[in-house]
């Protein structure tokens, strides 16, 4: 696997983008969307696992606009600091920012196939939104917090969409996801899977106070093969 780092251009700076190459040299891409913690180790892992399944992963700063190259620890205190800078995170610019990324996967002559998107948190809501905006093969959303409020603007998505969540997460009441469901209800392309027991971020591995082993790796599972049909790496 080799990895790298790639500079994009927006209407008001550059901005980094990590990227992971397969060992064959290139494959599907999957636009890999961050936590408040950053383009950290959870991502860098996840980021991987992708690779070695033949996927081109990219991972843009998303925070660069106010702390570049951010990498919140995955503590009481480093959640905490990631809270209060997620604050001055402007959304639309983000979702530009990856809408950028997506045509940067698109002209790599490594990424062959599609392109989709996969974010965890922040992420999730991201490329929940991103998807109303840009094209993609298939989106994965893992507790999107802005998504419960966002429902309307599901009919706009056309890509296949999973959306994941705990039952238990204190960011995002269970009353909430149920509107969730029930606005999938009527879309054919949105899969909605649900681990009732756990709570919010349950799949980072590198934060022991929110990761639940067993939801995690069913989610993953579902998320994995979602994959494999939606975005296949050939």
């Amino acid at each position: 696997m080799q990895t790298r780092t790639d500079r994009i251009t927006a209407h008001d700076g550059t901005f980094d983008v990590r990227t992971w190459l397969p060992e064959t040299g290139g494959g599907p891409g999957i636009l890999l969307i961050q936590e408040i913690y950053g383009v950290g180790p959870y991502i860098e892992k996840v980021a991987g696992e992708l690779a070695s399944r033949g996927y081109v992963v990219a991972a843009p700063d998303l925070f660069w606009r106010i702390r570049p190259h951010w990498r919140g620890e995955h503590t009481e205190e480093g959640t905490a600091m990631s809270i209060e800078l997620a604050r001055d995170f402007d959304l639309p610019q983000g979702v530009a920012d990856c809408a950028l990324t997506v045509a940067h996967l698109r002209a790599m002559p490594e990424v062959r196939g599609g392109v989709g998107a996969l974010g965890f948190c922040l992420g999730g809501t991201v490329a929940f939104m991103l998807a109303t905006k840009v094209e993609l093969a298939a989106v994965l959303s893992f507790y999107g917090s802005a998504v419960p409020e966002s429902t309307g603007l599901m009919e706009r998505i056309d890509a296949p969409l999973l959306l994941v969540f705990g039952g238990d997460d204190p960011f995002i009441s269970r009353d909430r996801v149920a509107v969730v469901e029930e606005a999938a209800r009527s879309r054919p392309n949105v899969v909605m899977h649900i681990e009732e027991e756990a709570g919010h971020a349950f799949h980072n591995s590198e934060a022991p106070m929110f990761h639940r082993p067993e939801a995690a790796e069913r989610a993953w599972a579902v998320a994995l093969d979602f994959l494999g049909r939606e975005l296949p790496v050939r």
